[in-house]
């Protein structure tokens, strides 16, 4: 065997005991008539030593000829360590080596193996099997393991049973492009990745599964950032025979367990908000509700002062920066250009100071009295020692703006704190959305999201004003989880794809197989997908998610280990029909 131990468990009992442990050299220290090696593995660290008077002299002067990450096999006696580390679990002993076997010789590494290490992004991502050996990597792996145990547990506990569905599928419609893949059976033909496994989550439904779960890979092709892969894992659920409280509960639960077992934390409080309700006091639809400054518009008080730029807004917004008032204008300067830059778009910031003896101090003062400034104060929540920050525009992209102001604000004052945990439910979407461009309407979700059954006479007449049967999760301004109550007849399927423009025939040929099954007895149901990645990366306290994925790719959607995407050759080609421009 390779070993009897592994390089986290020794400790003071196992004292005088002949062990054979096989690893890593993490680091050796070479005092000539001593050698000193730290030996690591995914367990931990155990300290070998290699004495000159005690050791064979062939093996003392092998131990000598190991470098960094050579792959180690050593047969000892464990003894007690002179100077004890606390740090690590088996610091109290170390292991007299009798015999070394070199399994692998390693080339120096291209960034040092350490939990802070001196390699950037691109090169760790290179190596990335190199990077997962540190333990701020493997840790996070770990970590995602252990979430995913707790929920298959939690979801198993309550029945659900975990169904594989297929990854090569049809592309249908569903906000995002699909990744296609060829097929060399059927000439011009191809499959699609699934963004998502929602119509056959759906016909298990249909196929009496009544409560289905899967851990899936999911796909879509579209503009990536820090916390966002082409590829990523969803808990993707579906119960029958169920309302909306029914699926909130049992993931309100899922949640709760989920912070509890892995955090310690309990969490009571699971506030319930409507979408018109989060755009108009955060900005979003997926607020962090960890800290105050909540909108408070300003519009009545505000406009027809003779402020032209306020005059002409569609919507006059503040915040309150709670202790601010003490900025230097150096600060709010600094602030004005942060929502300035083309990321933000706004074109200005108005501010007022409310001093801490009552007084306010504005930026527009010209145009508003005090009894002016403390109503703004009284509408934005302001109190003394606090900062207004005013923003005006269009509704939306002001809403917008004044969201990427506060988060921005909070995460200077430290307000987002990683080790506290506020989630919040947000019901009542919009079903439909328009396209500006062409005024089309699109599904807010997907289409197959039932409207509520009291709105369903103004798809007719209003549809900005139908509201979705749609809810999401949130946690710590985030949306870890969505879904809805489906539809589940063919009538109301056919109605909704004739309001997001599809012909009969289109609906037929990308949806036919759902509307057919439909027609055989489809029940009430409906689901909720979390992200796992995410959710993963925010109970770990990251804000990215990469860290928690074994192999991610680049913000190209590249992954530069392999170096995949790639070109294949012709004959490739040539077998799937295809012909390169």
């Amino acid at each position: 065997m390779y070993r009897s131990h592994n390089c986290g468990e020794l400790n003071a009992s196992h004292i005088n005991t002949e062990v054979t442990l096989a690893g890593w050299v993490q680091k050796s220290r070479d005092k000539g008539f001593m050698n000193w090696v730290d030996l690591r593995d995914r367990y931990g660290i155990t300290q070998l030593i290699f004495d000159e008077s005690r050791t064979d002299k062939a093996v003392f002067e092998l131990a000598k000829t190991l470098g960094r990450e050579f792959v180690i096999q050593v047969k000892g006696t464990v003894i007690e360590r002179e100077a004890k580390n606390k740090n690590i679990l088996t610091g109290e002993i170390e292991i007299l080596v009798s015999e070394l076997n070199i399994l692998n010789a390693a080339l120096t590494p291209p960034f040092t193996i350490e939990d802070e290490t001196d390699g950037g992004e691109d090169i760790r991502m290179k190596y990335r099997y190199l990077d997962i050996r540190r333990n701020p990597v493997k840790n996070s792996l770990l970590f995602r393991h252990k979430v995913a145990m707790e929920v298959r547990k939690y979801l198993s506990d309550l029945d659900f049973c975990e169904v594989e569905t297929p990854y090569l599928i049809k592309s249908t419609p569903e906000g995002a492009r699909d990744f296609v893949v060829p097929s060399r059976m059927n000439e011009g033909q191809f499959y699609a990745l699934p963004q998502s496994p929602q119509t056959f989550k759906q016909l298990l439904m249909v196929g009496g599964m009544d409560k289905y779960f899967q851990i899936v890979k999911c796909f879509r092709d579209e503009d990536l950032r820090a916390d966002r892969q082409p590829e990523f894992t969803q808990i993707d659920c579906e119960m029958a025979f169920v309302e909306q409280e029914d699926i909130l509960k049992v993931f309100e639960g899922l949640t709760r367990h989920l912070l509890s077992t892995i955090k310690g934390i309990e969490v009571e409080k699971f506030p319930r908000i409507t979408y018109d309700y989060a755009m108009k006091t955060y900005g979003n639809d997926k607020p962090d509700i960890r800290f105050g400054m909540e909108f408070g518009e300003l519009n009545e008080i505000a406009q027809h002062k003779e402020f032209p730029v306020f005059n002409s807004a569609e919507l006059v917004v503040g915040i309150a920066a709670p202790g601010c008032a003490t900025y230097t204008r150096k600060e709010i300067d600094n602030l004005i250009d942060w929502v300035r830059r083309p990321q933000v778009g706004a074109s200005g910031m108005v501010y007022a100071k409310y001093e801490l003896d009552g007084s306010i101090k504005s930026s527009v003062d010209k145009f508003y009295d005090q009894e002016d400034l403390k109503k703004w104060a009284e509408i934005t929540g302001a109190k003394p020692g606090d900062l207004i920050l005013v923003l005006s525009g269009p509704a939306n992209k002001t809403r917008a703006q004044l969201s990427a102001l506060r988060m921005e604000l909070a995460t200077r004052l430290g307000l987002r704190n990683p080790e506290v945990f506020a989630p919040l439910w947000v019901v009542d979407f919009p079903l439909l959305e328009q396209d500006e461009e062409n005024g089309r309407w699109h599904a807010m979700h997907h289409p197959f999201t039932s409207p509520k059954p009291e709105d369903m006479a103004l798809l007719e007449t209003d549809p900005a004003k139908v509201r979705a049967n749609a809810y999401d999760m949130v946690l710590n301004g985030n949306e870890i989880g969505g879904g809805s109550i489906r539809i589940h007849d063919k009538a109301t399927q056919q109605l909704m794809f004739k309001y997001l423009g599809f012909t009969e025939e289109e609906a037929k040929a990308q949806f036919g197989f759902l509307m057919d099954a439909f027609q055989f007895g489809a029940p009430p149901h409906g689901g909720l997908a979390f992200g796992l990645d995410r959710l993963v990366a925010i109970l770990g306290g990251q804000e990215t998610i990469r860290d928690f994925i074994a192999f991610p790719k680049n913000n190209s959607g590249r992954d530069v280990m392999i170096d995949a995407p790639s070109v294949i050759d012709e004959k490739q080609l040539e077998e799937l029909h295809i012909r390169l421009k």
